[in-house]
């Protein structure tokens, strides 16, 4: 009898936490479809310049051709990698890579909403999943392009997720998948070292609160989240030494870069961050003042209390990964926002624990979330053109302007038509993603020529260096992107590649097409652009009161 009493309550079906945990997958299903199908309406959506840049050199890496060597830029190798990986998986298109993207983004989500259920509970994972969903497609974060920040968040988040898992379980293997993903982030931007700054320090001060402090467990602990981080790097340093090119690698990604950040002064910086932060703010005030209110609440609350450190920390050190060189480019801010979809998911969770410390307001706990979906759908409607409507074309311009995105691509299939794939081009601007369309190589590795115009010390050393590449490979075509945005020459700049260009063109090219966009009326609907091929280069005329791109064929 007692056995099969025993028997029958070991069968009896544990159905209460399936069932109350059942909502939370759905939700977090319903929130991942939701933004996977707002960001498949991008999948062809052109690729800008950064993509470009990343795409092309991902295209090299399948041919057996390493970073560093026909493109030269300061980017870390890891997002080169990266690009190439994706590609491989979804094909060498601009689809392929925003699918790639698409999932990198649908990861994120995911790792958010880990990290907030293992820090405090499932309705704070899901609020901060479903703001960092909605933070992270902006129109203002140029949330549609396949910019390296989301491939750092990725890393970075999985890091943080094995961090939290080492504090718990005390495995040491769990603070080297931690320091391993961490360093994945680094060789994607260097940002990422923040990141990896966070979780020693907060290690760090983990282990020595503890009584009594045990200095070989600690010490051990931190050396092994450090040397976790450490190894991607150093072995895509290794790669890039076996295949020769670790000595341009060097002077790209430390020598020249550290001369580009220390270009811009401290109070254009500030001012830069202002304008750049109202500007995503003003669409997305309400989910700002929720992560505000979630920064004070965290402290206020008892039950969030204990992960104050944890995640002001996080706030604090993600915050930094905007700042080197003081640019605060729009699509920078990504690596911010799972700092403050956390403290908007933080403002939902402590807001609902405090309602319900108090009898008279317990009935209110319902409050913090519906402001929370009302604060989302209104961020959805202030962008719902963006989100929902216009034609992806018009959705690039709404975020680059007039910048050549969509010009570049039917340029590079003219050249691509026209060419070998034993022929080489050059662009004479920042538009690397004409190579990558047009599937043909470089002839110079200079694919941008920002460092060329900025007043730093290897500028004219560059020039010279761009210059000799193109006369000794004399490319088939050369596309002149006379655009200032491609360029961004100040006052002082150097003009001897300018210079060069007017009398080597004019001397060895013929002018076989030129490209010009304007807007003709208010809205992005009214932009519109001329192609000029062939014979009617000689009947019509660039306007001159707008900027141009001019294509260039070998004499």
């Amino acid at each position: 009898m007692g056995k099969r009493k025993r028997l029958q309550k070991t069968q009896k079906p544990k159905v209460g936490r399936p069932r109350k945990e059942l909502w939370v997958w759905v939700a977090l299903g319903v929130i991942l479809i939701f933004f996977a199908a707002i960001r498949i309406r991008f999948l062809s959506i052109p690729l800008e310049r950064d993509e470009g840049e990343y795409a092309y050199a991902g295209q090299l890496i399948l041919q057996g051709i390493p970073p560093y060597q026909l493109a030269y830029n300061m980017k870390m190798p890891g997002i080169y990698y990266a690009y190439a990986l994706v590609m491989a998986v979804f094909g060498q298109s601009i689809v392929g890579i925003h699918l790639g993207l698409l999932l990198v983004n649908a990861g994120a989500i995911a790792l958010v909403f880990f990290v907030g259920r293992r820090l405090f509970d499932s309705t704070v994972g899901l609020a901060a999943a479903a703001a960092y969903g909605l933070l992270t497609i902006n129109q203002w974060i140029f949330g549609p392009q396949a910019h390296a920040t989301h491939f750092v968040v990725l890393a970075a988040l999985g890091g943080t997720l094995f961090l939290l898992k080492a504090l718990e379980s005390r495995r040491p293997s769990h603070v080297f998948w931690s320091g391993l993903l961490l360093g994945i982030g680094f060789t994607m931007k260097q940002a990422g070292i923040f990141f990896i700054a966070f979780a020693i320090l907060y290690l760090a001060w983990n282990d020595l609160r503890k009584r009594p402090i045990r200095p070989a467990w600690f010490l051990g602990r931190a050396s092994l989240l450090a040397g976790g981080a450490a190894m991607p790097f150093l072995l895509i340093c290794s790669v890039l030494y076996a295949k020769g090119v670790f000595s341009r690698f060097w002077f790209w990604a430390v020598s020249y870069a550290t001369q580009y950040v220390s270009e811009i002064p401290l109070s254009v910086g500030v001012n830069t961050f202002l304008n750049n932060t109202k500007a995503m703010l003003i669409p997305s005030y309400l989910l700002w003042i929720f992560a505000g209110l979630g920064l004070i609440l965290l402290w206020l609350d008892v039950k969030s209390r204990p992960r104050g450190v944890f995640i002001t920390g996080f706030f604090l050190f993600t915050f930094l990964s905007i700042c080197p060189g003081l640019y605060f480019r729009q699509h920078y801010y990504v690596t911010w926002m799972p700092a403050l979809a956390l403290l908007i998911g933080v403002a939902v969770g402590a807001g609902r624990n405090l309602l319900r410390l108090a009898p008279a307001l317990r009935s209110l706990s319902f409050v913090p979330g519906a402001g929370f979906i009302i604060a989302m759908f209104i961020t959805m409607n202030a962008q719902a053109d963006f989100l929902f409507s216009v034609p992806v074309d018009w959705a690039s311009h709404m975020m680059y302007g007039g910048s050549p995105w969509t010009e570049t691509k039917e340029i590079a299939q003219h050249i691509k038509q026209r060419t070998t794939p034993a022929d080489t081009i050059a662009v004479l601007g920042s538009e690397p993603q004409i190579y990558f369309y047009s599937e043909r190589k470089s002839a110079t590795g200079y694919i941008y020529t920002y460092s060329l115009t900025e007043p730093q010390e290897f500028a004219h050393q560059m020039q010279l260096e761009m210059i000799n590449e193109i006369e000794k490979a004399r490319p088939k075509y050369i596309v002149f992107v006379d655009i200032r945005t491609s360029w961004m020459p100040r006052p002082q700049s150097d003009q001897t590649i300018f210079l060069w260009r007017q009398k080597y063109c004019a001397s060895n090219y013929s002018l076989a097409g030129f490209v010009q966009s304007y807007l003709t009326g208010q809205s992005w609907s009214d932009y519109h652009t001329d192609y000029v091929w062939g014979d009617d280069v000689q009947t019509r005329k660039p306007n001159p009161q707008f900027e141009c791109i001019y294509i260039f064929e070998r004499k």
